[in-house]
């Protein structure tokens, strides 16, 4: 693994504290075609993303998202697309499905991160509202935002843990001991 892959893994943070700055449209599609690379089980890409700019749009939906501390210029709604996993008999229980959203999520946080972008998850928000505020489909499901903006001047440093943890401290050989 090269130096510079780790450093942008070690160094990327949650960010809730963001500028109003635009972010300019070659960086969000950069971001996108990371996603696009992320892991996806079985291949089935399920995951679909809904873009969201307009600042009317984006007050909405903080408003039925009590977790979206962030004001961010870009809101990217990673979306599971039902119709993909009923073609391949996936139940909603299919624990892929979740997996994909994460793997998707964490892709494009660091690509925002190498792109010298602030980056923030959320998932505390009412799914309902924001099918209607976005004019979902019937098939998709609204799993996760993510805030994409450039960082605040004023942010603070996010969560420590209470004391270094190693990978040694999170890791077991061969069986629990």
């Amino acid at each position: 693994m090269s130096e510079a892959v780790l450093n942008n893994i070690k160094t990327r943070r949650v960010v809730r504290e963001m500028t109003d700055e635009p972010v300019e449209r070659a960086q969000i599609e950069a971001i996108l075609e990371a996603a696009r690379w992320a892991p996806s089980g079985g291949n089935l890409r399920p995951n679909r993303y809904i873009v969201i700019e307009d600042a009317e749009t984006r007050r909405l939906i903080r408003l039925v998202s009590p977790g979206m501390f962030q004001e961010a210029p870009v809101l990217i709604l990673i979306c599971t697309n039902w119709e993909i996993a009923a073609e391949h008999k996936l139940p909603p229980t299919d624990r892929a499905l979740l997996i994909d959203v994460g793997t998707a999520a964490q892709t494009m946080m660091l690509a925002a991160h190498a792109l010298g972008l602030a980056s923030g998850p959320v998932t505390s928000y009412s799914k309902e509202a924001v099918k209607l505020i976005l004019n979902l489909p019937e098939s998709y499901s609204p799993e996760m935002f993510i805030c994409i903006g450039h960082r605040a001047e004023t942010t603070q440093a996010g969560m420590r843990a209470w004391k270094k943890i190693t990978w040694r401290d999170l890791t077991h050989w061969e069986r629990f001991k």
